[in-house]
Order: C-alpha cells, then sequence, then structure tokens
C-alpha cells in the first residue's frame, strides 16, 4: 500500500480535508492513500498570533490554503509577493532554491508542499533576525 503513513502519538490531533481527528490513548498510525489530501499535524500549526516575522505570515497563509479556510487562488497573489521580498533578503543559494520551489508549489496549486518549504526557512529567517527558533 502506498500513500502517506502518519504516526500519531497518544492525543495527538491532525487536521484531515478539514476534519479534525484525535488519536486514542495510544500510539497509532494511519495509511493516508487519497492523493492530494490536505493534511496539518495541529502540533505543527502556526497560531496567527505567532505570525509575527515575514516567513511565519506566508506559512500561516499556505496554512490556511492547506487547512481549507481559504482558497489557494485567494492567497497565492500574497504568498508570490511575499516569496519576491524574501528573495532579496535571503541571499544563500540553499534559501533560493527553497523560495524556487516554494513558488512552484504555489503555482501549482499545492499549499502543502509550499507550507513545507516554507517552514524549512524557520530556521534561517530566525538566526537572520536574531531570535530564538520557536
Amino acid at each position: 500500500m502506498t500513500g502517506l503513513v502518519l504516526k500519531l502519538a497518544p492525543g495527538e490531533r491532525v487536521l484531515i480535508n478539514g476534519a479534525v481527528v484525535e488519536n486514542g490513548p495510544r500510539r497509532g498510525r494511519f495509511n493516508i492513500v487519497t492523493p492530494g489530501a490536505n493534511i496539518l499535524r495541529l502540533r505543527d500549526a502556526i497560531h496567527p498570533d505567532e505570525a509575527t516575522t515575514p516567513v511565519r505570515r506566508l506559512c500561516y497563509l499556505a496554512q490556511l490554503a492547506l487547512s481549507g479556510d481559504r482558497e489557494m487562488s485567494s492567497v497565492a497573489p500574497d504568498l508570490l509577493s511575499g516569496i519576491a521580498e524574501l528573495s532579496c533578503a535571503f541571499r544563500d543559494a540553499a534559501s533560493h532554491e527553497i523560495l524556487s520551489d516554494t513558488r512552484s508549489a504555489v503555482t501549482s496549486n499545492q499549499p502543502y508542499q509550499a507550507l513545507r518549504a516554507l517552514r524549512s526557512l524557520l530556521a534561517t529567517e530566525a538566526r537572520l533576525l536574531g531570535l530564538s527558533e520557536a
């Protein structure tokens, strides 16, 4: 069987296509076989109050599209604009490659891939801004 394998801790919550699913008292494992399912571990979710930096704001926008709270088409212009701005701030080749991957994910209507790519920039952003990574 192919697809995404989710391993959940006891009581862990995950958002699957807009529905919150909570694991029981023991470790659990789900096999997601539907292609294109929107999945977000709630422990990884960014609360609106935590979207205080440029990368975190873009992560939050991608998260809104992933959770189904907003259409990707409505957040794509803001994401693409933010990616362009970040391209000016991040000077290293690795970050530019990540931003390129993010841009491709946004234009391909893939919010999970966009969020995943953006999250990989959080440590670099924290270092540049002199913040402790949360």
